[in-house]
């Protein structure tokens, strides 16, 4: 190069082959503007619920509650930012130009919309805000970044009241009868059943029902809420993400089979109303999600080899590269 010539200085942000896109106030516009139309749509056109005066998201708020075994969906706002934050600088150095690709799943979300607002469902309503909101990331910003913020946008899926899973708590119930009552027998105490009742052979303390509440199906929605959001931030390939994920499943099934379990057996040394009471209401918390939460990160140790921390620090140590020092070229005799 001559010395005479101009120096052309790069911008930091491109010396690493890729340039944080700027964003025009015209996106900006464009998002508030999406925003602002989500906001009505679904913050305050009343149309649902028992006199058809709640708005999508008032109806969704009002459904997390004891009666649809959806109580840990209050937590589900505050998981989808949690996310969001964990991979913002991805996020933010993603920025690309928009596509109209996203106007075709904005399309889809507002088909939605308006499908559960003609049927008064505001299942297939809410269902449809992830798509709006995702389809205007990509519009807006890329695929790139659309990629990353797939999944916290649609894990609001997660707590949406489907009457599915409360159609399957009577089978629960069943389970959880049949495992508490063999389950006792290896501790020595020996039980017989009546439907969803379970009463002691030689024992003397009441009868136990195991009720919806003892089914496991609040259990199981929320550890299943815990084990999607585990394994998106697992540094592990997609089929075991998915075996992580589904092994919420049967995890929530022993772990409450567990729980009734040790019921029963504070029962029959004679503490049956302290069992029945105080052990019963927090049990869930001493027993079933320490166990359920141990046997997640047991089955992620094995999937990633070690400890997740410590297998971040040898992909990284992984990734540091020591280059050869250049070697001395002879030098010609005369």
């Amino acid at each position: 190069m001559n010395p005479a010539d101009p120096v052309t200085h790069v911008p930091a942000s491109t010396a690493g082959g890729t340039a944080t896109a700027c964003i025009s106030p015209v996106s900006w516009l464009a998002a508030a503007a999406t925003a602002a139309v989500i906001v009505w749509f679904y913050g305050f056109e009343p149309r649902f619920g028992p006199s058809n005066t709640a708005s999508s998201l008032g109806w969704l708020l009002s459904s997390w509650n004891a009666e649809s075994d959806y109580e840990h969906g209050k937590l589900i706002p505050f998981i989808i930012l949690g996310l969001i934050l964990y991979r913002f600088k991805e996020l933010r150095a993603s920025l690309s130009e928009g596509s109209l690709w996203g106007l075709l799943f904005v399309l889809i979300g507002c088909l939605f919309h308006i499908a559960g607002y003609r049927t008064l469902q505001p299942r297939i309503s809410v269902g449809g805000l992830p798509f709006i909101v995702w389809g205007a990331v990509w519009f807006l910003w890329g695929w790139r970044t659309a990629k990353l913020a797939l999944f916290p946008l649609f894990f609001l899926w997660i707590a949406i009241p489907l009457p599915a899973f409360q159609q399957a708590t009577t089978q629960l119930q069943l389970i959880a009868t049949a495992m508490a009552h063999h389950g006792s027998g290896l501790f020595g105490v020996e039980t017989y059943t009546q439907g969803t009742t379970v009463l002691p052979v030689k024992g003397d303390w009441k009868p136990l029902s195991i009720a919806h509440g003892c089914s496991g199906i609040r259990s199981l929605m929320a550890l299943l809420m815990i084990s999607a959001a585990w394994a998106y931030v697992a540094r592990i390939t997609l089929w075991k993400r998915v075996l992580l994920f589904l092994s919420a499943i049967p995890l929530a099934i022993i772990g409450n089979a567990l729980r009734v379990i040790s019921i029963f057996i504070i029962a029959e040394h004679g503490y049956a109303d302290w069992a029945a009471g105080t052990w019963h209401d927090w049990s869930g918390l001493l027993l079933f999600y320490p166990f359920s939460l141990m046997m997640l990160l047991a089955i992620n140790i094995a999937f990633e080899g070690g400890l997740p921390w410590r297998a971040a620090k040898r992909r990284q140590l992984r990734r540091v590269t020591v280059s050869a020092a250049p070697q001395e070229t002879p030098t010609s005799q005369p």
